[in-house]
């Protein structure tokens, strides 16, 4: 989850405070110091964290944007000028255009701001209670906003460390970014559920038979090494320190089930079933980063007995060697969960759009374009034909496959003399199915009815049907 940090630098951030025995220091110089605290804290343990510095008074401005190099951050806090008054509404319209911007509209963000205690106050109640008010116990001093940002961290950034189990094997991980307790709304004394930090691997399963179920949230799972003594080498991050480079060489040659299993599942295309705790459990799966790198991935379900009602209870599923026979098949061509078919879904990559008439003329003119190099492109010719076909009985724009009917009729009229035979034939022959399946009531006009390439002397029985 994205932090963005928000500095006020108006001029009542310049207010001296005075400490006994010491230099005189301002509260922009407080907030700064914390602030440090802050990004030290998440350079060490929560590197893989994206943060943003946005500064306001009456205006705001992006300091700097979302980020993993926190020695940045650092050099940005002391390179701030003083402004105006205090305008937090306009630094809140400034961080959801920083976001949206970033990461859309959908991704929760952590904001870290200070300000005055009821402002802070409406603004949790804006955010639907979610959030917490940090304030300073006793004097404004540097040890008491050191023990406040030490509260921030503990409840926020502290790495979650968890044991990988499965059968007798174990690793050490951790789940980044930490899962954040979960509260059942049914429930008529609700108590937040916190994951164990044992993570037991209960069982296997196809990647098609979990489908893409809804889950709470996603995390990386990324090995932790330790040494004979017990002590953390590293986690599998990169960092351009040296010391932590060779921590990391170390931890490579050290044998990690974690990155046993990571391989398992990529290659045999499979998930694997944790339990998170008493009646809730997880999957842990591989998934691409880019074309050679992927992670190793953990997705939360909702607490209870039947977070996936097609796999039916959790604790009744079982291995398939207690089956009487084998529930996928011989050919492995069957699933013994009730799933869905294998329709293609309305938001497929392939699909359709015509939103803009660009759209339509560009499905139009490829249509063309094939034709004018038939018989080479018949099957691309009728792969194009047949899915704009399909789009337009889909709209009802009947009058689409007239219009392409009397176009494709044009062409083969412009045909030239050194031509191939057989283009006029199918230009023909395709332009006679629109205008059938354009009169909406022919047997022609079905919507999983495909138009095939007319077999001719020309093309001869290797030319293949669609």
């Amino acid at each position: 989850m994205p932090t963005v940090v928000v500095m006020d630098v108006s001029l009542s951030m310049t207010r001296p405070v005075s400490l006994e025995g010491s230099e005189e220091y301002q509260r922009k110089h407080l907030a700064a110091h914390g602030l440090t605290m802050l990004f030290e804290h998440m350079a060490t343990n929560y590197k893989l964290e994206f943060t943003a510095l946005v500064v306001f008074s009456s205006l705001w401005e992006l300091m700097v944007p979302f980020t993993r190099d926190y020695n940045t951050l650092q050099e940005a806090l002391s390179n701030m000028d003083d402004y105006d008054k205090t305008c937090l509404e306009s630094a809140l319209v400034g961080v959801c255009n920083i976001v949206q911007q970033e990461w859309g509209g959908a991704i929760p963000c952590q904001l870290q701001s200070t300000d005055s205690l009821d402002c802070l106050e409406r603004l949790i109640d804006l955010n639907n209670g979610e959030g917490q008010i940090f304030t300073i116990d006793g004097p404004l001093c540097l040890k008491n906003v050191q023990s406040m940002f030490g509260k921030l961290i503990d409840l926020a950034y502290t790495p979650f460390h968890a044991v990988l189990k499965c059968g007798h094997l174990t690793a050490d991980v951790q789940v980044f970014p930490r899962p954040e307790p979960f509260v059942v709304d049914e429930e008529i004394d609700p108590i937040p559920k916190v994951i164990n930090t044992d993570l037991e691997i209960v069982g296997f399963i196809d990647i098609a038979d979990i489908s893409s179920p809804p889950v709470l949230s996603r995390h990386l799972v990324l090995p932790i090494a330790l040494n004979k003594e017990g002590d953390e080498v590293g986690t599998g991050i990169t960092d351009d320190n040296e010391d932590e480079n060779s921590a990391n060489q170390i931890a490579g040659k050290i044998p990690n089930f974690c990155v046993l299993l990571h391989g398992s599942l990529k290659v045999e295309g499979m998930v694997a079933i944790v339990q998170l705790g008493p009646e809730w459990h997880g999957m842990l799966y591989s998934q691409a980063d880019s074309k050679k790198k992927s992670n190793l991935m953990m997705s939360l379900f909702e607490p209870g007995p039947e977070p996936l009602p097609w796999l039916g209870k959790m604790a009744q599923l079982g291995p398939i060697s207690d089956a009487k026979e084998n529930p996928y098949g011989e050919d492995d061509n069957k699933s013994p969960f009730p799933l869905q078919p294998k329709n293609k879904r309305s938001y497929a990559q392939n699909v359709t759009v015509w939103i803009k008439p660009s759209g339509l003329q560009t499905d139009v003119q490829k249509i063309l374009r094939n034709a004018r190099k038939l018989p080479e492109k018949t099957q691309t010719f009728y792969k194009e034909l047949n899915r704009l076909r399909k789009a337009a009985l889909a709209f009802g724009f009947l009058d689409l496959l007239k219009g392409v009917a009397d176009m494709l009729e044009r062409e083969c009229t412009l045909l030239p003399d050194t031509a191939h035979p057989d283009a006029a034939f199918q230009l023909t022959h395709a332009a006679q199915q629109l205008k059938l399946a354009s009169t909406g009531t022919s047997e022609y006009a079905g919507y999983d009815h495909n138009i095939t390439p007319l077999q001719t002397d020309f093309s001869g029985s290797s030319t293949e049907r669609m």
